[in-house]
């Protein structure tokens, strides 16, 4: 049965408490749909910062052929760091952007050499957390995005990131306002997703993203939400904010 879905999505004006239900509901669904998810590191840490600033404004696809050929040219990050900037551009072209990527990547392995003596980023596993989001962010074209995710995904520290599909979905599900910077964004689902969850609820909700609600065309009619769903209730409302 539909249930009409009570908060205005251009504000998300409810209760803490009403929040963290209605999101302890969806998070359930998307476990009972997708699995449960345990963590388990994927790149080591250098590799998923440089990894991920490849993937800025581009595919999944066109990241992987923009790393795999970067390593293949260079069989270490320090040869990165010290190749002619020219080499590193071609490298990464796939990825596009490589006129801004392949000098902030050597930007960033330069400031990270000259602050640590070493390209390495393993010190961040025990530093406050605090300290550890500031240190990424300090990095050229460091964000909050790939600040969260170098710590997640590759440390396991509980960082939430918040990519296109997460901001997408949490502003369909009104978990936060629909008019909410996606930097804003981040502190928002931080606090209302269980850090313990982090990993698991970044990933089902990406994967929901993917397989069902898509940014345009979103198959709604498959979708195990809709009752939870601000978009489905109230299309008119994102459409007078601005959300397709």
């Amino acid at each position: 049965m539909t249930i009409l879905y009570p908060v205005d999505p251009l504000t998300s004006d409810v209760s803490p408490a009403i929040l963290q239900a209605r999101y302890t509901k969806i998070a359930g669904r998307l476990v009972a749909t997708y699995g449960p998810v345990d963590w388990r590191p994927t790149l080591p840490p250098v590799d998923e910062l440089i990894n991920t600033i490849l993937s800025q404004n581009t595919s999944d696809t066109n990241r992987d052929r923009a790393f795999v050929r970067l390593r293949e040219r260079f069989p270490t990050w320090e040869a990165v760091r010290d190749a002619p900037t020219r080499e590193v551009i071609d490298a990464v072209r796939p990825a596009g952007l490589s006129n801004q990527k392949g000098p902030r990547i050597q930007i960033v392995l330069r400031k990270i050499t000259a602050e640590q003596g070493a390209i390495t980023l393993e010190f961040l596993r025990d530093m406050p957390l605090d300290d550890a989001k500031a240190w990424l962010m300090h990095l050229d074209g460091v964000g909050p995005k790939t600040t969260a995710i170098v710590l997640l995904f590759a440390l396991g520290r509980p960082a939430f990131p918040v990519d296109t599909h997460i901001y997408r979905l949490s502003r369909r599900w009104a978990l936060v306002p629909l008019k909410l910077n996606v930097e804003r964004a981040h502190d928002v689902m931080a606090a209302l997703v269980p850090p313990e969850t982090y990993y698991e609820a970044h990933l089902n909700i990406i994967w929901h993203g993917r397989a069902i609600c898509h940014a345009r065309n979103p198959e709604c009619l498959r979708c195990p939400l809709t009752d939870l769903c601000a978009f489905y209730q109230h299309p008119d409302r994102f459409a007078k904010g601005g959300e397709a």
